[in-house]
């Protein structure tokens, strides 16, 4: 039995209204909180912003390059990383369940490399996801693709800012919480205008350092609310100080010339703490 409090309440606060804060992801206002919370996992409350670090490549292309040990070459990254983007297979037998941020699961799967990438299948239930505690569930859409209404990046359609209006939109009003997609260099402020959830790029192919930087600054000035990189990352030659450049880029603002210059300072202090 709970021991009784005979002392009488006094501190209503009756002058002060009960605060009512907007959440802080666009389009995410109406949502429950547990969602809110998942959400704030993954991106930073305080920038509004994310660097997914993504390495669910394997699920299709086997042991790419970067990622022939992920215990090796992807866990001392991710300390940076504010979410990580992976399959239910590398979660459970290479990531220290000691990670407390957000982690987003690869949902869709089915054909490798050498077939149709379209025909995925839905390869992760939401029970799944559930028991592994992640914070999203990430399905690839083919918008333009032989199999695109089952999937839910075409081959057919220019990748310009008009196909990617329509992808990520359609990806939006059929229920994403958020859309990751590509940045195109022309008029990539109207696709993150229109699309009424955050857009965060994915890093694409693997460029050199500053253009990959670059990359990063154009799209989260033009509205995006961060970046999803895998290759620019852990095929850098210094993996580590990438990821905090682009960090820098990301949650400060910093120009990709101050940010390549960071990452250069970076890379050679990991150098000389090798050598020592």
């Amino acid at each position: 039995m709970a021991d009784a409090d005979t002392t009488e309440a006094k501190n209503y606060a009756t002058s002060v209204p009960m605060q009512n804060v907007p959440f802080f992801l666009k389009g995410s206002n109406n949502l429950d909180w547990g969602m809110k919370n998942r959400l704030a996992q993954i991106f930073n409350p305080t920038s509004g912003r994310t660097v997914m670090l993504a390495f669910d490549h394997g699920y299709f292309l086997g042991p790419t390059s970067g990622l022939e040990r992920i215990d090796l070459n992807i866990v001392p990254l991710i300390e940076y990383a504010d979410t990580l983007m992976l399959t239910r297979g590398i979660l459970r037998t290479t990531i220290p369940p000691t990670y407390t941020r957000g982690i987003v699961l690869r949902a869709s799967g089915g054909p490798s490399i050498l077939k149709e990438l379209s025909d995925e299948e839905i390869a992760v239930s939401i029970d799944e996801a559930v028991r592994l505690n992640v914070a999203a569930m990430a399905v690839q859409v083919f918008i333009g693709g032989e199999h695109e209404t089952r999937s839910a990046v075409g081959k057919e359609m220019v990748r310009d800012a008009q196909y990617m209006r329509l992808a990520t939109r359609m990806c939006a009003e059929l229920g994403a919480t958020y859309v990751k997609t590509y940045y195109v260099d022309e008029d990539f402020d109207t696709v993150t205008a229109s699309c009424p959830v955050p857009i965060v790029i994915a890093g694409g192919k693997k460029l050199p350092e500053p253009e990959a930087l670059q990359l990063a600054y154009n799209a989260v000035q033009q509205g995006a609310a961060g970046v999803d990189m895998g290759r620019n990352i852990f095929q850098s030659k210094a993996p580590a100080a990438m990821i905090q450049a682009v960090r820098a880029v990301v949650h400060e603002n910093l120009s990709p010339t101050q940010a390549y210059d960071l990452y250069l300072a970076l890379k050679e202090s990991d150098k000389q703490s090798v050598e020592n």
